[in-house]
């Protein structure tokens, strides 16, 4: 009865847009949750390759790629047991409140000069964005509980708004503080940032009422053996950082970025062959699982080109793009690499609503692109845009000088239709698709793809920051064939995918 009571409170009153107060909560708090991931992930890769006269580490590009991977890898990998913390023993409002105190400690603690606090400030924000990021999406459920129609939907879409609205002005304000006042100052910002949206969250609760509150394991004796298991966990995450560090195992940070993301492929074989093999499932279901296969495939492809906008896409813009515009009112007479950062951002704000209205419109002439076509298609656009990069890397090599910013601006253009064909397509499948039993863990199937993918676009990019400019067609040519090709082969296997998946759209 209290939570009856709990949620008609949240859901009374001002509303934000015809939706509950508590949206509005949830949106100011993913808003700077992204502006503080953007912001700190625009100055990532150029505060490790900058020299240390110039306020940066002075890495080396292919190392600075894979700490690039690793951080971002993790960062999503890290939701899994987020969502586990919240379940079993925090609840999803405790977990997005400690998550967003950890997001602003680690970035507070990247902006101390100290080598070694930097890559204890990296696993902080990981950790912190792994609590925060999957249980603020869980809470905008809550609000809507037992809602299923276009009213949850829009509540999505604006929530979505949010996050993109923080990734859009994070890479403006932060990127250009930490370009023209010092990188560490940029690293501030992004914790400040994220501090205001904690003190805002905490300050608005109530309109929240009980979504979220407590956690779905009530059984006392469950939580604590929970808290061993999380306190077993932590003990052997901190035990193999301190054993890394102190050089026992030779490991470098390339060789751990590679055996991540090795390892988490061989999770998931694992998991998907377990499930298909000893999972009881039905002849369908089997099918429908091996739709998601595909699905993870072309996850960890897609990312693995899509996520270089942090890598190498950041360097070219450093390094071989023209940055003139507005170049007087900054010293050195160029803008700031980070602004590119913002553009895809912006796509997604002018585009969402058209993509969405596209399908829509093809829906009543009965012909809506199945899943897998949409798929196919996002990961086409994305071999086009690096096409597109082997072009711009030619007239590199030609002119011997930078050129102009519309060669990016382009680039992520096409990547962002990609990811509207892909990316909210793939993820509303996923819960469609997956078998009831098991449809928690097919979801986290999706961000292990995600993280995946982000270890290779990290360790792609810092590859191709350490080559030459005459190399960079080449690298180019591999991602354009890998990612097309998927993309073609899953249009031609389209039919029979969506023969597998029985009847679902």
């Amino acid at each position: 009865m209290s939570t009856i009571v709990g949620q008609s409170a949240a859901l009374s009153g001002k509303t934000f847009f015809g939706h509950p107060r508590g949206l509005a909560v949830l949106f100011a708090t993913e808003m700077f949750e992204r502006f503080s991931y953007y912001g700190m992930r625009a100055l990532l890769i150029l505060y490790t390759t900058a020299a240390v006269a110039q306020g940066g580490l002075g890495i080396d590009a292919a190392t600075a790629g894979a700490i690039y991977g690793l951080f971002t890898g993790a960062a999503y990998l890290l939701c899994l047991p987020g969502g586990w913390v919240a379940d079993r023993i925090l609840g999803q409002r405790r977990s997005v409140f400690n998550g967003g105190i950890l997001i602003a400690a680690g970035n507070f603690l990247l902006a101390v000069p100290s080598r070694s606090l930097f890559f204890v400030g990296l696993l902080v924000t990981a950790v912190g964005t792994g609590l925060l990021k999957p249980n603020v999406s869980a809470v905008v459920g809550e609000l809507y509980k037992g809602e299923s129609g276009a009213r949850r939907d829009a509540a999505f879409s604006i929530f979505y708004m949010g996050i993109n609205l923080g990734a859009f002005l994070a890479p403006l304000v932060s990127g250009t503080i930490g370009e023209t006042l010092g990188y560490r100052w940029g690293f501030a910002s992004a914790g400040v940032a994220m501090l205001l949206g904690v003190w805002r969250y905490r300050a608005s609760q109530h309109y929240l009422g009980d979504a979220g509150a407590e956690p779905a394991t009530r059984d006392p004796d469950a939580r604590r053996r929970a808290w061993r298991q999380l306190a077993i966990g932590a003990v052997v995450l901190v035990l193999a950082a301190a054993v890394v560090a102190s050089g026992a195992l030779p490991l470098t940070i390339t060789a751990m970025a590679e055996g991540l993301g090795w390892g988490l492929v061989l999770i998931a074989a694992a998991f998907f062959g377990w499930v298909l093999i000893g999972g009881g499932l039905t002849d369908t279901e089997r099918k429908r699982v091996l739709v998601l296969v595909v699905f993870f495939i072309c996850a960890a492809v897609f990312w693995a080109g899509f996520e270089q906008a942090g890598s190498t896409f950041n360097l070219f813009a450093r390094d071989y793009t023209d940055r003139h515009w507005l170049g007087q009112y900054f010293s050195g007479g160029q803008h700031p690499v980070s602004w590119y950062q913002s553009v895809n951002s912006i796509y997604i704000l002018l585009l969402s609503g058209v993509f969405a209205a596209l399908w829509v419109a093809l829906g009543r002439r009965n012909r809506d692109p199945s899943a897998p076509a949409k798929i196919g298609l996002g990961l086409v656009q994305l071999g086009i845009s690096f096409v597109v990069m082997i072009i711009a890397a030619q007239v590199v090599i030609a002119s011997h000088g930078p050129v102009g910013p519309q060669w990016l601006i382009f680039v992520y253009f096409l990547q962002t239709t990609g990811e509207l064909c892909l990316s909210p397509i793939g993820l509303s499948n996923v819960t469609k698709l997956a078998p009831p039993k098991f449809a928690g863990q097919m979801m986290g199937t999706w961000f292990l793809g995600a993280s995946a993918g982000n270890i290779a676009a990290g360790l792609i990019g810092g590859r191709i920051g350490a080559s030459t400019a005459e190399a960079m067609p080449g690298e180019f040519t591999h991602m354009a064939l890998i990612a097309g090709g998927a993309g073609v082969l899953v249009l031609l296997a389209s039919p029979w995918l969506k023969r597998w998946m029985g009847g679902i759209r």
